[in-house]
């Protein structure tokens, strides 16, 4: 049989593996006799930042490996520690900025120093890919200014930590980029319910083909950015918002790459949706909507009108629609138009609400990450609840306030969970029944946003769930008196003691005595976000840092939320006064205080 170039590679690599094993288990009593191409393809496995934990500091010989290469490298800052940080910068970022590919910093602090002064960026010239969560606006507009020069940026994620106060400069400098191909941006501004329009002063041909807005987008906009995006593919817009009298021309902007929208729409009618299409989407593949309340949505023959007639090329349809009676509307999705495309749809409701409330939704082919758990359905009244394809879901988030163990999907690969009601169970036991759903080991990350939901369900849900990495709660369900008896609670010291959680956000006002019990649930916290009483932040600032505290030897990033401005100089000075820490950055932004050391 005659070899394939496939089957040359696989034998090489395989070949390499061994030669690469036999070499650990002979020198397995010395790593240091390895030579240093070996340890450079054992560094491949490794995130940079361990590789320099690991090894910078044991010997010279390995400190001029992890510097004195021409590897390109990936930088990825997340929760550290402010003094561990700035080693890292000065060691490890610092003299490496030339051969940098990737870039990723989540601390709102750790951008200030890397990119201080803003014209260092222009140093990082191997950079391809940046993302930068939590950055101050206003160090953006010099940033972006200065990654114009960087020769390879291709692909930018930004999410703003406050409000972006001019988003038509924001998009002019984002368009302006000469090598952008990929965006995503995720902001804020004062007027997000209805946003203003984008005005593109000077339009610029921009080289972007994937582009992605995670906020309130107006439909005035749309022109501007086609006429900017000639190359657009991917187009993902979070919400699509109409106006009184928008003005769309009838004229089509002929998109030629444009093959994949997704937009989630509001205040926007069928008919103001069919020129949208006929301008914008005439050659487009695949099509995701997500709308709700407007009946007119759910007339079949006007769907496969507009499909026949304005997007022959069309072969992926995925339709969501929120707030409507489907029981008879949904047979109008059974024609042979349908069938023949292989375009299947379902619906759920709320059993104990009514049958005129509920959700309507594409099914198979089409795969979702996040799936929306509304409502339980009737088997009597819904013969077609046929689901596919949940092994790709990641997010499962339930709505339902009662759930029938029998009814539900189960999702083998979710690893995040959000709960919006603290719902019933048939025996009474929630882990029992979401264990039904998902599987509670794989968890990474829960959000409970029941104003309701019971403490102690919560920490049995923690005592399920042992991979669990972060915990969002919009509210804590207790008094002084459960507090007294939570820490001779033997579940609870079990939590406390084996729970891995680094990442917590609590929603709700918190005083000291609920603070010190999160402190003593959650060891291994690094990120912590919370509101306080105003009253009891002195008190909870000195409980924090005192030497009595052992609690708190992982954590190092405290973000206080809605406070007013006045708490930064007053916590400023007893954080100086009284000496409670050495080593501190601390700033306010947009009504939340934050504190790194």
């Amino acid at each position: 049989m005659e070899r394939t170039e496939n089957d040359c590679v696989y034998v090489y690599n395989t070949n390499k593996r061994q030669k690469l094993q036999n070499e650990l288990i002979k020198n397995k009593s010395c790593f240091e006799n390895l030579a240093n191409e070996t340890i450079y393809e054992i560094f491949q496995y490794l995130d940079v930042y361990h590789i320099y934990e690991g090894f910078f500091y044991l010997n010279q010989r390995f400190q001029n490996i992890i510097v004195n290469t021409n590897l390109l490298i990936q930088i990825n800052v997340s929760t550290m520690s402010k003094s561990n940080f700035e080693l890292y910068h000065k060691n490890m970022i610092e003299p490496n900025k030339h051969r940098i590919n990737y870039l990723r910093l989540s601390n709102p602090f750790t951008i200030d120093i890397i990119f201080f002064p803003a014209r260092i960026i222009c140093d990082y010239i191997q950079l391809e890919r940046l993302i930068l969560d939590n950055i101050d606006t206003k160090y953006l507009n010099s940033i972006l200014k200065h990654l114009a020069f960087l020769p390879k940026l291709d692909s930018l994620v930004l999410t703003p930590i406050d409000y972006v106060q001019d988003t038509s400069i924001f998009f002019i400098s984002i368009f302006s980029l000469p090598k952008l191909k990929s965006c995503i941006l995720t902001y804020r501004t004062k007027y997000d319910e209805q946003p203003m329009p984008i005005y593109m002063t000077d339009f610029k041909d921009s080289p972007i083909e994937y582009f992605l807005i995670n906020n309130r987008f107006s439909i005035e906009s749309l022109n501007d950015i086609f006429f900017c995006l000639p190359k657009l593919r991917y187009l993902s817009i979070d919400c699509l918002v109409g106006c009184d009298d928008p003005d769309i021309d009838e004229d089509p902007i002929v998109s030629k790459y444009l093959n994949n929208v997704s937009i989630k729409l509001d205040s926007i009618d069928f008919n103001l949706l069919q020129k949208l299409i006929k301008r914008f989407f005439y050659n487009t593949e695949i099509l995701h909507i997500s709308t709700k309340s407007d009946q007119t949505y759910l007339d079949a023959k006007q769907w496969e009108e507009l499909i026949l007639s304005s997007m022959p090329n069309l072969h992926t349809f995925d339709i969501s629609h929120d707030g409507g009676t489907y029981h008879d509307l949904i047979n109008q999705f059974n024609s042979s138009f349908w069938i023949k495309k292989q375009w299947f749809f379902t619906h759920q409701h709320d059993l104990q609400e009514t049958l005129d409330s509920g959700i309507f939704y594409s099914t198979n082919p089409y795969r979702r990450k996040t799936y929306i758990f509304y409502w339980q359905f009737d088997q009597h009244v819904c013969s077609n609840m046929q689901e596919k394809n949940l092994n790709i879901v990641k997010h499962v988030h339930i709505c339902s306030k009662q759930i029938i163990n029998n009814y539900v999907n189960y999702f083998p690969n979710a690893n995040q969970l959000t709960i919006e009601h603290y719902f019933k169970t048939s025996d009474d036991s929630i882990s029992t029944t979401l264990n039904c759903i998902l599987p509670l080991k794989q968890l990474t990350k829960l959000n409970i946003k029941s104003s309701n939901f019971p403490f102690e369900q919560i920490i049995k849900l923690i005592y399920f769930t042992p991979n669990l990495h972060v915990l969002k709660l919009d509210f804590l369900c207790l008094n002084e008196i459960y507090l007294k008896l939570i820490e001779q609670h033997e579940i609870f010291r079990y939590v406390s003691s084996t729970n891995k959680i680094t990442n917590i956000d609590i929603r709700e006002k918190c005083t000291l005595e609920i603070f010190q019990l999160i402190i003593y649930l959650f060891p291994q916290v690094e990120y912590l976000k919370i509101r306080i009483n105003e009253k009891e932040i002195s008190q909870i600032i000195r409980f924090l840092f005192s030497k009595t505290t052992d609690k708190i030897r992982r954590l190092f990033f405290l973000c206080i939320s809605q406070i007013p401005k006045v708490c930064l100089r007053e916590l400023n000075f007893l954080i100086k006064s009284e000496n409670l820490l050495s080593d501190y950055s601390i700033k306010y932004i947009n009504r939340d205080l934050y504190l790194w050391w």
